[in-house]
């Protein structure tokens, strides 16, 4: 996610912090200074970043179940408005997409025991108005917290951890795509309400998260579409096969030059016995618009980790290959090993919309 920087990285998950969540705490600290002193902005700040601790446990508890069926979850990223575990891919099995989805709030659960059992800490429906006072139980308002943290997941507006169980329930009963559907529609008419909640009653943080619910609704049904087709098409269907390569000795000036006649974002570095060596990526090349790096080598800044499928290769494998890491592109080769095309996010998007068109002629 771009505008978020790592703050590390915990059993494989890197941990990364967006900053508008940064700017939440600067601002929450500075009102609270402005209106109680530097003691209140002291106790706020360590309320808001132990009420994202236990976020952050939340996410990791669904990253940690999701590991136990072998998926892997690249990033969590905190934002404003909660956190966000990237999953590689969501298990197709409903049963293991509920396990994972409950997950979160059983670690809420857990939290929420051990501040009111072992450390006393007691909160009720009527603090949630000074939830931000300083003056009430730390512990209290922190316990109250992650009960609200698990009410508000297990609301069934997907993609939230609710929404996420209503389509796994749904699908044992119909087509994914179709449980996806109708999950996308049902989160995102929840979505509207939130809002219009927000709206009336002064709550701009609702309203945000009402988008992001809206947005990311529309976005997984999409996600779970193209999924379904890929099941049926191989890298064969998507794949560039007519563009500008590079070698290791052109330099970035060549490269540029590449860019400035070809519509391509993406130009695969070759050996000259047609091995795929990397990519150089338009973004690489416009950084370095100095006349120093005009002579360098292509070879200095191509991205070399790049995944290598056959034209026989499953689409969904693909689509695994991007959810796994950032890269420009997927290499693609052909029967004796050669360099034949690769598949960038761009023309996925465009394999998507001309595949649901039945009068598209597919690749054989």
């Amino acid at each position: 996610m771009s505008w978020s920087y790592s703050l590390g990285k915990i059993g494989g998950t890197v941990l990364r912090v967006h900053v508008t969540f940064v700017l939440l705490i600067i601002w929450i600290t500075a009102t609270a200074w402005a209106a109680e002193g530097p003691q209140a902005a002291l106790v706020n700040m360590l309320f808001i970043l132990s009420v994202f601790a236990c976020v952050v446990l939340h996410e990791f508890g669904h990253a940690t179940m999701a590991a136990r069926f072998g998926v892997r979850t690249p990033d969590i990223t905190l934002l404003p408005i909660g956190g966000l575990a990237r999953l590689e891919r969501i298990p197709e099995n409903p049963k293991q997409e509920i396990l994972i989805a409950v997950a979160g709030p059983a670690v809420n659960v857990v939290i929420f025991l051990i501040l009111t059992i072992f450390l006393g800490g007691r909160g009720w429906l009527s603090d949630l108005q000074s939830l931000d006072n300083p003056a009430q139980s730390f512990w209290g308002r922190l316990a109250l917290v992650n009960a609200l943290l698990v009410a508000f997941n297990l609301i069934p507006a997907f993609p939230m951890d609710g929404g996420r169980v209503f389509r796994a329930a749904l699908a044992l009963f119909m087509d994914r795509v179709k449980a996806t559907r109708v999950a996308a529609r049902t989160g995102q008419v929840i979505a509207v309400l939130f809002a219009y909640w927000g709206l009336t009653s002064g709550n701009p943080i609702l309203v945000l998260i009402a988008v992001f619910i809206f947005f990311a609704a529309g976005s997984e049904s999409s996600d779970a579409a193209m999924r379904g087709l890929a099941h049926r098409a191989a890298a064969r269907d998507a794949v560039i096969t007519s563009f500008v390569s590079l070698t290791p000795e052109d330099t970035i000036d060549t490269a540029a030059q590449a860019i400035l006649h070809s519509s391509q974002s993406e130009f695969p570095v070759l050996s000259p016995e047609g091995q795929i060596l990397g990519f150089v990526t338009r973004e690489s090349v416009l950084a370095r618009p100095d006349p120093e790096f005009r002579q360098t080598p292509v070879s200095e800044i191509m991205f070399r980790d790049v995944p290598v499928v056959s034209l026989k290769t499953g689409m969904d494998d693909v689509l695994d290959a991007f959810a796994r890491q950032r890269i420009p592109a997927v290499a693609v080769v052909g029967v004796n090993g050669n360099f034949v095309g690769f598949i960038n996010r761009e023309n996925i998007g465009e394999w998507f919309i001309l595949a649901r068109a039945p009068s598209v002629r597919r690749g054989g």
